[in-house]
């Protein structure tokens, strides 16, 4: 077995549906320049509100990925 090293970062996505598309915008956002994903965590949910409604759902994401040597 060979030893890893990963990287952790911190993203927000949102969505005007549910927190579950939010976090998956923040994943598909981030798979689009990082690669070898591995581990997402849902730190934090909150929403937006307008005028009195929910205008957007906020999803904190923890997204892990390998850490390449170069």
């Amino acid at each position: 077995m060979s030893n890893s090293t990963y990287k952790i970062i911190e993203l927000v996505g949102t969505s005007a549906s549910s927190w579950e598309d939010a976090a998956k915008n923040a994943v598909e956002t981030a798979s689009k320049s990082l690669k070898d994903l591995r581990v997402a965590e849902i730190t934090k949910l909150d929403l937006k509100i307008e005028n009195g409604k929910v205008a957007a759902y906020r999803t904190r994401v923890n997204i892990s990925f390998k850490y390449e040597r170069e």
